[in-house]
C-alpha cells in the first residue's frame, strides 16, 4: 500500500464538473477582476465566518499586511505573534516595516503562549497576532484580554483553521480581523494563491478594500498610494463552489483524526495533538504528532510507502532571514523543541481507515524495532 501524504483530489471529483462549468462561465463573462464572484465569495466567506464584511486578496500573506496596515503598523512598530508560525506570518509584519516580535509557544497546544505574552508588550507595540496553528485556535478568551486590557488590536492568522472554532466561534471573528490563506493545499483551498480579510469593522475593511487596487475608490481616482493584491474572478468562483463543501470535508478530517487517536496508543512512541475542549473544534488542516526519533521514522515510513511532511523544521527566529533579530538557539525553547519533533502524518479529506491503520502500523513496527 502507499499513502500519500496528501491527495485532494479523491474529495474534489465530485464537484470538478461544477467547478470547470464555473470557470467556464467566468471566462465566457470576461470580467477577471473584482467582479460579481468576487463581491459573492466575499458576502459567502464573512457570513460562514459570522462577520459582516469580507475583502478578497492575492494571499494569505497579502492578507496580514493589508489588515496590520489598516489598524496603523508601520515602520518601526512591534508586532507580537507566535514564535511557533509559518515563516509567512513574520513576513508580512516585516512588509509593514515593523518588527516582529515572537512569543514562545503553549507546550501542550502548540500556540502562542499567553502566559508569556503580557511580558512581551513594550511601548512599541502596534497590534497582536495569534496564530490558529494546524487547524486548531489559540487561546482567545485570554489573548483578547491582555490585548483589551493593553489596547492592542488583535488580527488573527486563521490561514490554518478554516472552520475551526473556539468555545463556539469561528476562527477569524474574534480580533479586529481574521485572515486566510485559500493556497491549494488549505483545508479551504484555490486553484492558486488566494486570500481574504473578515472582519466587522467597516473602517478596517474599506481601508483593505482601497489599498488592495492601487488606493482606487474608483477608476482613475487614487486617493493613497496602493497595491495589486485583489483577488480574481476564477479563484472566486471556485472557492464558492468548494465552500459548499467545506464543513463536510473537515468531518471527513476529523473522522481520520479519530482513527489516528484509536490506533496510536501509549505504546506507539509518538505523542498525538492535544485537542481544547469547551466547544472548540479541531479541523486537522494538519495531523501533527510528536517523536524524539522524528528524522529516523520519517525515513522508515518512507520506505513503508507513506508520506509524511514537517511543519516547520526550523523556526522563523532561526531562519537566515531574521538574524538581524538578534535570537539564538535556545531563545524559544518550546518552539525549537516542537520544530526538532514534529511529524505531519498523512492528512486529507477521504483518507480510509485502512490507509490510516497502515500508518500506524508502520508507525508501531518503527517504535518497536
Amino acid at each position: 500500500m502507499h499513502v500519500p501524504f496528501v491527495d485532494l483530489s479523491r474529495a474534489e471529483r465530485e464537484i470538478h464538473p461544477t467547478i470547470t462549468g464555473v470557470i467556464e462561465d467566468v471566462v465566457k463573462n470576461g470580467n477577471f477582476i473584482l467582479g460579481p464572484e468576487v463581491e459573492a465569495f466575499e458576502e459567502e466567506f464573512a457570513r460562514y465566518c459570522g462577520v459582516k464584511r469580507g475583502v478578497g486578496v492575492g494571499s494569505g500573506t497579502e492578507a496580514l499586511f493589508l489588515a496590520l496596515r489598516s489598524v496603523g503598523v508601520g515602520p518601526g512598530d512591534e508586532v507580537i505573534t507566535a514564535a511557533n508560525t509559518f515563516i509567512a506570518t513574520f513576513n508580512a509584519i516585516s512588509l509593514c516595516g515593523a518588527v516582529p516580535v515572537p512569543v514562545d509557544a503553549e507546550p501542550v497546544y502548540y500556540c502562542l503562549d499567553p502566559e508569556r505574552l503580557e511580558a512581551a508588550i513594550t511601548r512599541r507595540t502596534k497590534a497582536i497576532v495569534p496564530v490558529h496553528l494546524f487547524g486548531q485556535s489559540a487561546e482567545m478568551d485570554r489573548i483578547g484580554q491582555i490585548a483589551g486590557e493593553a489596547r492592542l488590536p488583535v488580527i488573527e492568522d486563521s490561514c490554518q483553521a478554516h472552520g475551526a472554532e473556539y468555545k463556539g466561534r469561528k476562527c477569524g471573528s474574534m480580533g479586529d480581523a481574521g485572515c486566510f490563506s485559500f493556497y491549494p493545499a488549505k483545508n479551504l483551498g484555490a486553484f492558486g494563491d488566494a486570500g481574504i480579510v473578515v472582519t466587522d469593522d467597516g473602517d478596517i475593511s474599506e481601508k483593505i478594500a482601497l489599498a488592495r487596487n492601487y488606493g482606487q475608490r474608483r477608476k482613475n481616482e487614487h486617493l493613497e498610494v496602493g497595491f495589486n493584491m485583489r483577488l480574481d474572478e476564477i479563484q472566486a468562483a471556485v472557492l464558492s463552489v468548494k465552500l459548499g463543501q467545506l464543513d463536510e470535508m473537515n468531518a471527513s478530517r476529523q473522522q481520520a483524526a479519530g482513527w489516528y487517536y484509536e490506533m496510536l496508543g501509549d505504546a506507539s512512541g509518538v505523542t498525538t495533538p492535544a485537542r481544547r475542549a469547551d466547544g472548540s473544534t479541531h479541523i486537522y488542516h494538519l495531523f501533527v504528532a510528536l517523536c524524539p526519533r522524528r528524522d529516523d521514522l520519517r525515513a522508515f515510513l518512507d520506505e513503508k510507502g507513506v508520506g509524511t511532511g514537517i511543519h516547520y523544521p526550523t523556526p522563523p527566529h532561526l531562519q537566515p532571514a531574521y538574524a538581524d533579530l538578534g535570537y539564538r538557539e535556545g531563545s524559544f525553547p518550546v518552539s525549537e523543541k516542537l520544530a526538532a519533533e514534529m511529524l505531519s502524518l498523512p492528512m486529507f479529506p477521504g483518507l480510509t481507515r485502512d490507509e490510516v491503520q497502515f500508518v500506524c502500523d508502520g508507525i508501531a513496527e518503527h517504535h518497536a524495532g
